[in-house]
């Protein structure tokens, strides 16, 4: 499928629409180099009654033999979320709002990238691009792009306003697939460095949780042109020699690493290590594919046995089917693979502890994460 049109980059920035409509399977045809081509995305009919299908065929294994989540996703707690994903969840929804972004993708470092850019209403609004992890896509920024880019319509004043960027991590979503090692969280930052340049941005901030927070500290190690400054919300030093003497905060944060370690950890030794293994089964299997990630959002929740408590069943499934449709088990896994050997180059400088969300702020507590953004980029704005 070709492209309708071509359009200045001043009618592109204007917020001038043509729609690419892509199936899920397609693979695209190169962007010229520069360009910034408008994207939306809609899968088709039989991508989604093959999903129905294969959720209906499903072949099930007995039930875990402990109680809780110490086993994995409990058969009962799987049931019922595949359940809702055949019979009640409605993928045409999240479709429809993100359609409602203005999308676009561009070629950058030999891949044709995927973002999410709005421009903001208020005049000297300050561009942020805002970079997600795994189990994550762009889908977990849908409840902070609206209150971002405009604040008064959500209980804020216009001087906290930001024109939003919110790019797929490459082999994510609806960013291209590397055929070759190396695209690691360095080379994204690159690209993510050209990608605020191509749309005109001096002077700008970053954000980023998970992979997105590696990503977002490699920009500031490598000094990205015009980045004033960054947010985290994801901890990434860890010494190599623990001291004995903790105080109680960094006691309790002792234990979480622990626990990750001993009990948690299995997802990124095994995507770290064997990506290519996993993503067969989860690349055949969207009932596999949707314990894999049902269980990163229990315990990235707080291991309380009820994700659906914190966040909604259609957001989770928002994500899920996303992976499923664009078919990137394998390839999201990779990022482990890829990450690995840049582990330990990153320092945190310090942080804002906040006393309720998790490791998906985004969509369990939207507002504090949104509030967390305007607090910290305060300072950086103006000239």
């Amino acid at each position: 499928m070709g492209f309708e049109t071509k359009l200045t980059r001043r009618e592109l920035l204007a917020g001038a629409t043509v729609a690419m409509v892509v199936p899920s399977w397609a693979s695209q045809a190169q962007l010229p180099n520069d360009s910034l081509v408008p994207f939306r995305y809609r899968a088709t009919d039989e991508a989604l009654a093959d999903l129905k299908h294969r959720l209906e065929g499903a072949r099930w294994p007995e039930r875990e033999t402990g109680s809780g989540w110490d086993q994995g996703v409990p058969l009962a707690a799987l049931r019922g979320l595949v359940e809702y994903w055949r019979s009640g969840y409605d993928w045409r929804r999240c479709e429809s709002e993100l359609a409602g972004w203005p999308q676009f993708k561009t070629r950058i470092d030999g891949l044709d990238l995927h973002f999410i850019h709005v421009r903001s209403r208020h005049p000297n609004a300050l561009p942020i691009v805002l970079t997600h992890g795994w189990p994550s896509t762009i889908v977990l920024f849908s409840e902070v792009i609206g209150p971002l880019s405009d604040p008064t319509a959500h209980g804020g004043t216009a001087s906290d306003a930001f024109d939003v960027v919110v790019s797929s991590v490459p082999v994510f979503g609806f960013s291209d697939k590397p055929v070759e090692r190396g695209w690691n969280a360095e080379r994204t930052a690159r690209a993510w460095g050209v990608l605020m340049q191509r749309l005109g941005y001096a002077r700008y901030v970053a954000q980023g949780g998970d992979w997105g927070a590696f990503v977002t500290t490699a920009m500031a190690q490598q000094h990205a042109t015009g980045l004033a400054a960054i947010h985290l919300n994801f901890a990434q030093t860890v010494p190599d020699v623990i001291p004995a003497n903790l105080l109680p905060d960094q006691k309790c944060a002792v234990a979480v690493l622990n626990e990750f370690r001993e009990k948690g950890s299995a997802y990124f030794q095994l995507q770290s290590t064997r990506p290519q293994t996993i993503g067969y089964a989860l690349a055949d299997s969207p009932v596999g594919q949707a314990a894999w990630i049902y269980d990163i959002f229990n315990s990235g929740t707080g291991n309380t046995g009820n994700p659906d408590a914190v966040i909604s069943r259609d957001r989770m499934l928002d994500e899920i089917t996303l992976f499923w449709l664009t078919n990137t088990s394998a390839s999201s896994a990779r990022v482990y693979l890829e990450q690995v050997a840049l582990m330990g180059k990153h320092n945190n400088p310090g942080w804002h502890e906040l006393d309720r969300g998790g490791h998906f702020a985004q969509f369990e507590v939207p507002q504090l994460f949104t509030e967390e953004l305007r607090r910290c980029f305060r300072e950086f704005r103006g000239a």
